[in-house]
């Protein structure tokens, strides 16, 4: 073997060694003093029973080494990281620590892309500008691969919701109207749609600790339209906030708003229904009209070559 076949080799094995360098200092064990000292100062860290974290287990060290993977991407203002969180909530991550843990795993992937398109790279193409084309396309894939995944997430999740909205306005306007105040209301809607519409229901869930907290209702009910990131919820918590302030009857605001989104959705369903036809042209050209073609054109052109061939 040549000395030039040995160098891809060489320095894919340098980069490798690198990285596991990097994730080494990231993950390295401290003194039992300094762990001490970051549990008093962030009690969220502190390892319990019931989770099973351990700071000397995989898990642990990828919970100290977030903050460190995540430091080069953090937002720079305030409206950066509020955007952020706001994007993560939609998603359905409202943890403390989602932002820390989304950054980190962003940092984590573009060091995978690096060493594996710098890897292929260098293997296929060698030490040259090709190899660095698969080194940069690597990093690429790497650091947007995770923003590709919370969009779809994301997107999903508010479908989702908005889905869910009308059923659960229909059942949060029948115990309203019974008596229940809206605090209950939106209690009794979480458990009886738990299975059918967990999204909104783990919302209401959340609203209602809230307000157990002490919290106001106008943030409560303000925070859960940001969260979910749906505008007829938002217009929802918005007629809410009215009626509580003023003291008008919810259980009149909810049912105009129930019948809004209810026409709203049938409204969607017929646009979808009219967009049919357009959407068919394209299977009908390409699929099928081919084969249409073949059949009613097929023995007529047959007939037609071997009247040729014949005189």
């Amino acid at each position: 073997m040549e000395y030039t076949q040995l160098i891809p080799l060489a320095v894919f094995g340098a980069i490798t060694l690198g990285i596991w360098a990097l994730l080494t200092a990231f993950t390295s064990k401290d003194s039992r003093a300094s762990e001490r000292l970051d549990f008093l100062k962030d009690p969220r860290t502190r390892p319990s029973e019931s989770d099973g974290s351990n700071p000397n287990s995989v898990k642990g060290a990828l919970q100290k080494a977030a903050p460190t993977l995540s430091k080069a991407l953090q937002p720079k203002t305030d409206l950066e990281a509020s955007a952020l969180k706001v994007r993560l909530a939609n998603a359905g991550f409202s943890s403390p620590n989602a932002a820390t843990f989304y950054l980190a795993i962003k940092t984590g992937m573009l060091i995978a892309g690096l060493v594996l398109g710098g890897g292929v790279g260098v293997v296929t193409q060698g030490a040259n500008m090709e190899g660095l084309t698969a080194l940069v396309i690597g990093g690429g894939l790497g650091f947007y691969l995770p923003e590709i995944v919370l969009i779809v997430i994301r997107k999903q999740r508010m479908e989702r919701v908005f889905l869910t909205m009308p059923d659960a306005l229909d059942l949060l306007v029948v115990c309203v109207e019974a008596g229940l105040g809206l605090d209950a209301a939106m209690r009794r809607v979480s458990e009886e749609l738990a299975e059918s519409a967990p999204d909104i229901c783990s919302e209401l869930n959340m609203a209602n600790m809230q307000l157990q907290m002490g919290r106001p209702r106008r943030e409560v009910l303000h925070d859960l339209g940001v969260r979910t990131g749906v505008d007829d919820m938002r217009s929802l918590v918005a007629i809410l906030i009215q009626a509580d302030r003023f003291g008008s009857s919810i259980a009149q605001a909810l049912r105009v708003q129930s019948d809004s989104m209810r026409v709203k959705r049938s409204q969607m369903a017929e646009e979808k229904a009219q967009q049919t036809a357009v959407k068919m042209i394209f299977p009908l050209v390409l699929f099928i009209f081919p084969g249409i073609f073949v059949v009613l054109v097929g023995p007529a052109a047959i007939m037609m070559i071997r009247n040729l061939l014949n005189t």
